[in-house]
């Protein structure tokens, strides 16, 4: 996975936590897995079709989620109530909605499906077909962890049709 599609991810999320966690985050950790996904938290996951095919799992300490719904909806928010995994969508297509932005900004084209909640079922299946790169925030509230699995389609449907048939 080229570093030119996990940068603006990376920048999007340290924005967002600043901002959702009147905190500073810092990444305390980069690890390669290519396993299936073991959700540390609550979890949402957004998948991307086109020039670039993939997902993108942002995982919160329940810590960390429930901090960040208290701060958005004014008053103390327990780390098992509905009310958490909505929020960590939508800081997901908060964090999404940023980096692809500036992705499009450089030609890339893809579609970005809506955030989902990342149940423990689905965990296995998230990773097992693809290489992902692993990013852990730490903050004062938890930690925050960034699951990015990207490929070009493009760059893989050229590399096909160029192999000569036998």
């Amino acid at each position: 996975m080229r570093m030119e599609l996990i940068q603006p991810f990376i920048g999007s999320l340290d924005a967002v936590l600043a901002e959702m966690m009147e905190t500073p985050a810092k990444i305390a950790d980069l690890t390669m897995e290519v396993d299936g996904y073991r959700r540390k938290g609550t979890a949402a996951v957004v998948t991307f079709r086109g020039q670039i095919e993939g997902r993108v799992i942002l995982d919160m300490d329940p810590s960390a989620a429930a901090h960040v719904a208290g701060c958005l909806f004014g008053k103390e928010v327990g780390p098992t109530e509905p009310l958490v995994r909505e929020t960590v969508c939508e800081l997901a297509n908060m964090v999404i909605g940023n980096a692809v932005t500036q992705l499009n900004d450089r030609g890339f084209q893809f579609k970005v499906l809506p955030p989902e909640v990342l149940t423990q079922e689905e965990c296995a299946k998230a990773g097992n077909d693809s290489e992902a790169t692993v990013l852990c925030f730490e903050t004062s509230n938890g930690r925050v962890y960034l699951n990015i699995a990207m490929k070009y389609l493009q760059r893989r449907t050229r590399e096909r049709s160029a192999a000569p048939v036998a």
